[in-house]
């Protein structure tokens, strides 16, 4: 492992926290394609396969945020493991369903119970802000390696949850997501060293973290680009089956999250001493140009090609958002914060999949890959309409926000790339 990356596991902690943090965020992967995976292979419908998964994105969105501003509001451990339990509750009942063809309601009834899962990502990336806070440069190298953890996921969560549900049984994805989920959130909930200090009501201020103008910006732009994910996934799958080769829509798009992880791991080596916000508008402009090959594609290999050209631009954006993330929200509602990043996206992927699912259907899996290319049109047109907010200057964190109001200034002039 690179220097600036060792250097960042010094303190105690970092490591096991870490471990437990990419053990919780599996199912980030492998729940919502291990459901497309499973209906699909009992019913044939992508179109209800597509629907579910939307649902349990569309859940997580709304409930996400909430669960995140408790945590900000009582810990971590008081708030996730009790969540926790209600989902993994939640997906042992859709199998059960799905296994033995209840009524279609009942498996959205199901889907909508999942999305009390937390924002695993956001709880450690909140550990961090609270160890590097004054250190801008471990701060951007610990989002980098967030980020690429992330990418792991996709590129194991895929293979693991379609692998599974193809040669054993279907239900194997979605049920090993939600032994993933026990054990990295009872794990990590454990450690209590780690665990950033609540803010209690007195100390968080009135309203949301989303009253942050830069944060609506950032939530607005990523709901599109949410929909970029959710429709390559479900488009990838389907267009896999067509090709004769279902089992190797895992590896394909593995290889998208591959081209990601590459370049997030680049990107945490390098230190910029300008402002994110311009690197941020490439990196929504490039995924977007990223698309265009896709409409393209007639085979597997151009497109693994092509996916993994357009996955060099995904984390880069990423770690360049949650660094804009931790400049405009206060620092005891950051975990909220995060988290309404995390769920535009669960937005634009529930948005996208379903989107996509029903094109599928109606058109075929090629005619498919439309829907991200147009979403990737919207992301674009949102960056630039609101570009304007996130280049303004980042009003003081201090007062009851900050439990350290004195640095208000000092917050000011902290450029994290």
């Amino acid at each position: 492992m690179p220097s600036p990356y060792r250097a960042i596991f010094a303190l105690p902690g970092t490591k096991s926290f870490s471990v437990a943090g990419f053990l919780g965020r599996m199912p980030l992967s492998m729940m919502g394609i291990g459901i497309v995976t499973m209906v699909s292979q009992l019913t044939g419908r992508y179109g209800l396969a597509g629907a579910l998964s939307a649902t349990v994105a569309l859940s997580a969105a709304a409930i996400g945020p909430q669960i995140s501003r408790l945590v900000d509001r009582h810990g971590q451990r008081r708030v996730l493991r009790p969540a926790t339990l209600v989902s993994l509750a939640a997906v042992s009942a859709l199998l059960l369903c799905a296994t033995y063809k209840a009524p279609d309601w009942t498996l959205f009834l199901c889907a909508a119970f999942i999305g009390c899962v937390p924002s695993v990502g956001s709880m450690i990336r909140a550990r961090w802000a609270v160890l590097y806070r004054d250190t801008p440069r471990q701060l951007h190298t610990a989002y980098s390696f967030e980020s690429v953890i992330d990418e792991v996921c996709f590129i194991f969560g895929p293979i693991i949850s379609i692998g599974l549900s193809t040669a054993w049984f279907p239900e194997a994805g979605p049920l090993l997501a939600g032994c993933f989920l026990a054990v990295g959130v009872f794990w990590l909930t454990s450690q209590r060293a780690t665990e950033p200090a609540p803010h209690p009501r007195e100390q968080q201020g009135a309203g949301s973290a989303l009253r942050a103008r830069g944060l609506q910006v950032l939530v607005a732009t990523f709901v599109a680009t949410g929909a970029i994910f959710g429709a390559v996934d479900v488009v990838t799958v389907a267009f896999a089956e067509e090709q004769g080769h279902k089992s190797m829509a895992s590896v394909v798009l593995a290889i998208y999250a591959a081209g990601s992880c590459v370049a997030g791991a680049v990107f945490g080596l390098l230190h910029f001493k300008g402002a994110p916000a311009p690197r941020w508008l490439v990196g929504v402009v490039a995924m977007a140009v990223s698309m265009i090959p896709l409409q393209l594609v007639g085979n597997l290999p151009f497109l693994a090609v092509a996916l993994f050209v357009a996955g060099l631009s995904i984390a880069p954006t990423m770690i360049t958002t949650m660094a804009l993330v931790e400049q405009h929200v206060p620092r005891a509602k950051l975990t909220e914060g995060m988290t309404w990043v995390s769920t535009g996206l669960a937005v634009g992927v529930a948005l996208g999949s379903s989107v996509a699912g029903w094109v599928i259907d109606a058109y075929g899996a090629r005619a498919g890959y439309g829907v991200p290319g147009v979403s990737g049109i919207v992301a674009v047109l949102v960056a630039f309409l609101g570009y304007r907010r996130l280049k303004q200057p980042v009003p003081q964190r201090g007062g009851p926000t900050d439990e350290h109001g004195a640095d208000g200034q000092h917050e000011e002039q902290r450029s994290v790339a």
